[in-house]
Order: C-alpha cells, then sequence, then structure tokens
C-alpha cells in the first residue's frame, strides 16, 4: 500500500516516523514552503521537511494546494492511501484522491476540541484527560467518522507542552495500528455525534493569552499551563511585558486589589487574583531571556 504523508512540524514527525520504521512505502511527504525566519531571515525548512530529506523521501512542498502542477504530481504518486497529521485543510481535489480515502490524526476525543488549538484548550478547560483520534477526511473540517482514538491522561500540572509530546507518543502508534488496519480491511468507522455542548479549538490570538487577574486563580493557573510553552500567557509588570511559562496557585483571601503583586525581591513573586496568588516560578521580561524566577528577581529591582 503506497502512502502519501502530509505534515509540518514536530508532533507530525513521530507519526511519519513510526510509519517509516514500520516498513510502509511513503511514496512522497507534503510539507510547507521553506520560510524566513530569525534575524537574518535564512530559509527554514519544516520539522518534517528535515526528516523527509534525512531519510530520502520525496518531498513536496506546494504553496497553493489547488495548484495544477501540484496536483498533477501527486495524482503521479498513485498513493492508496493519504495520511494527514498536523496540515493545512485540503481541498477535495486532493483528499478525495486515493482509492483508500484519506486519514487524519486529531489530537483530541472526538468530536470534542475540533479545531486549531485542541491541547492548548484541553488544558485551559481543566479537562483531567484528552486523546487522539484518527479518522476518514470529508468536507467540514474535523468531522468525518472516526476509526480509533485512545485516551490519555492529564496531570494537574502538565502543560501544553507535556502534553503535546504525550500525544505526539500515543498518536503515533494509533496511526500505525490505523494503517494497518485499512490495509487489512479490518475496521468499523464510527460517524461522530454533534450535540450543543460540544468543546471547541479555535486558533489562539494574543489578546486571549493577557491574563485577567480578575478571575479565579485556578482558571489562571490553568490558561498559563495551557498556554506554555507556546503561545504563552502574559502581563504586564512596571509597564513591560512579562510571559509567564510556570506557576503556582493558592487559594485565600489576597487582601489586596487583582493584578497587584508581592515579592521580597529575591525568592517569590506572587500576584493577587479573584480569590488568592498566582505565584510564578519560570518567566521572560519583555527583552529579556526566560528563567525562573529568583533569576528575574537578582537582576531586577521591584
Amino acid at each position: 500500500m503506497k502512502i502519501v504523508f502530509m505534515g509540518t512540524p514536530d508532533f507530525a514527525v513521530a507519526s511519519l516516523n513510526a510509519l517509516f520504521e514500520n516498513g510502509y512505502d511513503i511514496a512522497g511527504v507534503v510539507t510547507a514552503a521553506d520560510k524566513p525566519a530569525g534575524r537574518g531571515q535564512k530559509l527554514q525548512e519544516s520539522a518534517v521537511k528535515k526528516y523527509a530529506v534525512d531519510k530520502g523521501l520525496k518531498v513536496l512542498q506546494p504553496l497553493k494546494l489547488k495548484d495544477p502542477d501540484f496536483i498533477e504530481e501527486l495524482h503521479s504518486l498513485n498513493a492508496d492511501l493519504q495520511v494527514v497529521v498536523a496540515f493545512r485543510m485540503l481541498p477535495e481535489i486532493v483528499w478525495d484522491m486515493p482509492a483508500k480515502g484519506t486519514i487524519n490524526l486529531h489530537a483530541s476525543l472526538l468530536p470534542n476540541y475540533r479545531g486549531a488549538a485542541p491541547i492548548n484548550h484541553a488544558i485551559i478547560n481543566g479537562e483531567t484527560e484528552s486523546g487522539v483520534t484518527t479518522f476518514f477526511l470529508k468536507h467540514e473540517i474535523d468531522t468525518g467518522d472516526v476509526i480509533f482514538s485512545e485516551r490519555v491522561a492529564i496531570a494537574e500540572d502538565d502543560s501544553a507542552g507535556d502534553l503535546h509530546d504525550h500525544l505526539m507518543e500515543a498518536g503515533a502508534g494509533l496511526l500505525v495500528k490505523t494503517v494497518k488496519a485499512i490495509a487489512e480491511g479490518n475496521y468499523k468507522e464510527q460517524p461522530q455525534t454533534a450535540s450543543a455542548d460540544l468543546k471547541h479549538a479555535p486558533k489562539i490570538f494574543k489578546e486571549f493569552c493577557k491574563i485577567d487577574w480578575n478571575q479565579p486563580v485556578k482558571t489562571i493557573y490553568n490558561l498559563i499551563r495551557g498556554l506554555s510553552p507556546y503561545p504563552t500567557a502574559f502581563t504586564e509588570l512596571n509597564g513591560k511585558t512579562i510571559k509567564i511559562f510556570k506557576a503556582q496557585y493558592e487559594e485565600s483571601a489576597a487582601g489586596m486589589a487583582p493584578g497587584n503583586y508581592v515579592t521580597d525581591g529575591k525568592t517569590f513573586l506572587k500576584f493577587a487574583a479573584a480569590d488568592g496568588f498566582i505565584s510564578v516560578l519560570d518567566v521572560q521580561y519583555e527583552g529579556k531571556k526566560r528563567m525562573m524566577t529568583d533569576e528575574f528577581l537578582r537582576g531586577m529591582r521591584l
């Protein structure tokens, strides 16, 4: 069975590697075009492209997925199945091309957390479990019939980065299981059941990341870990932006207005919230490198 793999970030590399290491015929890899980045604006290759080139796999990098030249080249690969992991939304002419269809690995237990940021929103909402799901693509995003899913526990102090890594590994294993089942015709699709109380995972914009200190401490704590390490929750301190990567919370009578802070200038810095304090542990002050709070305080006068 010939497979075309589509993906871009590190999350997708584990899945591509799992297919490659299990001996599947990867006819081609479709990934994002190289983009300028950094001070020198040097072209940067995607994580998936770097892996594919290292393994000698054919790489396609279309700017537009409806480009006739790309469609022709994709068709010439004669794939039986296309596999999508953390890639762009595909036009029908692409996802409907292979005889066995196109499957997607999504980082949630569908139908909950459809959208661009399922890992972040699961933690922001205080979930105690998430998971990965494989499904067949169809017109509406993340709504296709489910093939398999696997649950993954979320620890109380897990960040989005921690959950990303757990789901990345679980997803790679689930994807191999799914491809094997499709090759053998040994699976049963389950339609997703929509309901009014479904939880969604829309793209996260900068204004969403600003901490509202009038919220309960548990809500703020979940926001901080759900946005860590990227795009990162932030607040203002002495007129400058401070990103918070890790924190602890304590529920108590703060005794001061939300958003005000208290520090000994050496070991701790905590902000008042609606029902307690958020102690920041790992921060990045505007114009500075990321550091632990004690190191940050040594170089600051608050």
